[in-house]
Order: structure tokens, then C-alpha cells, then sequence
């Protein structure tokens, strides 16, 4: 698979406008100001962008005075990176990890809660190591980092249950941007040394939302979440489909 997942424009230019910015060789577009002002969103599978995005994760993680976090050493298909790229600039990260028989990042805290979910038949997914540019990144952006991970998650690998933990400042930003809900209380997080809350959301409610909102960011005055800024239903059958047809080439071309 190319690293190269999607790319989209900043901003609309008419309402009727895609965010997508289609092309059979996303990997060949160029970064930057020519043209449409577009941000791409790759998966970190080189040591150079691992080492940009580690930078973003340092830089963010000591702002808010939480011990760092490094990345896995590569990329798996159960603990995968994907980084929105401006002109090989990190913008943001977000780290998607599948829960396959290894223990989960909130395991160590919240073994309980999702060992309850398992025993319901619950295929969970973990949404980790996220971080945000605040002086370039966008609710867009945030919105294109989620949707692409959800995608991954839900639409091609079939996960059900997403679970994040998070800092309890941010409880409230999380049940209102996403729709989460709280599954286990304040806890302390041993690897960022910080108290964390445990949220939880089905990605059927997620897939529910982008079908409502997605590709509307019109709506977001009345509309308080990050679903607006998200692709809309045709736009996700685009990427899903780029993706399926990339990773056919790519086991296609391990098997010459």
C-alpha cells in the first residue's frame, strides 16, 4: 500500500465542492501552496516521517506536562500510524490499534471494562497516541485523521467498538466532537503518568453521524461536532475503495 492514503483540501470552495481531491496517483500530487491548498494523510511506514511524528508527539505531549510516548518500532497490522502531512509537515497523528490477543494501551488501567466488553463479543479498536498541531491543523483535519482511522478500523477490518482514553479535561470535548460516552472513571495513566478516562462508541453510531453530516461543514454552525468536517458517504466509497484496490496491487506484487 502506498503510504500516500488520501488528500484533501483545507477548505471548500463552494458549497457543492468535494474535499476530496481525487487522482489515480495520490502519491504524485504535490505538498504545498500550488494550487488548491491540500494536506494528505499517510501512513507512517518510513523512519523519516516516524521521526517527524514522534517530533509532533514529544513537543505536544510535554506541552500538556505528560511523560512522552514513542511509536512501535514499525508499522503492523494490528498497530498502525497514519499522520496528516502539509508540505511534510506534521499536522496531527492519531495511532490505531486492534485488539488481536496482545493487550491493549488501556489495558493496564482499564483491563475490567474491556474484558467486559469482550466477553459480550464486542471486536474492540483503541484510538491512541493522538496530537494535534494548534497552529496548523484544523477541525478538518482532525475530522479527515478520525475518519480515515475509522474507516481502517470499522469498513475494511469489520471492528464494532472504539475505545480512547482520555485526560478528564477533555471528557466533555470528546462526548460532544464524537458522540463517546464514559465506560471506565478517572484512572491513572502509568505510561504518560496523568489521570485518564476510559470512552467508548460504537461505530455503528459513528457510521450513522458521517452519514448524516459528512461532507456538510455548512452545518457545523448548528451542528457542534466534527462529523461535518468529516467525507461524506460517496467521498468514504472512494477512499475505500482506493485502499482495496492498492492493497490488491500490493499482494499482487509480493506474490511476483
Amino acid at each position: 500500500m502506498r503510504s500516500t492514503l488520501i488528500a484533501a483540501s483545507f477548505l471548500l470552495r463552494r458549497r457543492t465542492a468535494s474535499m476530496l481531491i481525487e487522482g489515480a496517483r495520490l502519491d504524485l500530487l504535490p505538498d504545498g501552496p500550488s494550487g488548491p491548498r491540500k494536506f494528505k494523510i499517510k501512513a507512517a511506514d518510513s523512519s523519516s516521517r516516524r521521526g517527524l511524528i514522534e517530533g509532533l508527539l514529544r513537543d505536544r505531549y510535554a506541552w500538556r506536562g505528560y511523560q512522552s510516548v514513542a511509536l512501535a518500532a514499525e508499522q503492523t497490522v494490528d498497530r498502525f500510524t497514519l499522520a496528516a502531512i502539509d508540505n511534510e509537515s506534521p499536522l496531527g497523528t492519531i495511532t490505531v490499534a486492534l485488539d488481536v490477543g496482545r493487550p491493549l494501551g488501556c489495558d493496564d488501567a482499564f483491563a475490567a471494562e474491556l474484558n467486559g466488553l469482550r466477553a459480550q463479543g464486542r471486536r474492540i479498536c483503541e484510538f491512541t497516541k493522538l496530537a494535534i498541531d494548534p497552529t496548523t491543523a484544523t477541525k478538518r483535519v482532525l475530522a479527515a485523521l478520525f475518519h480515515v482511522a475509522y474507516i481502517v478500523a470499522h469498513r475494511l477490518r469489520g471492528y464494532d467498538t472504539l475505545v480512547i482514553e482520555v485526560n478528564p479535561r477533555h471528557v466533555r470535548y470528546y462526548e460532544r466532537m464524537l458522540g463517546c460516552r464514559i465506560l471506565g472513571e478517572e484512572r491513572m495513566n502509568r505510561s504518560v503518568k496523568a489521570p485518564a478516562v476510559l470512552l467508548t462508541c460504537d461505530f455503528a453510531e459513528i457510521r450513522a453521524q458521517i452519514g448524516e453530516f459528512g461532507g456538510q461543514p455548512e452545518r457545523a454552525a448548528g451542528e457542534r461536532s466534527l462529523y461535518p468536517f468529516a467525507f461524506s458517504l460517496s467521498e468514504e466509497a472512494g477512499i475505500i475503495s482506493r485502499m482495496r484496490t492498492s492493497q490488491e496491487q500490493r499482494l499482487l506484487a509480493e506474490q511476483e
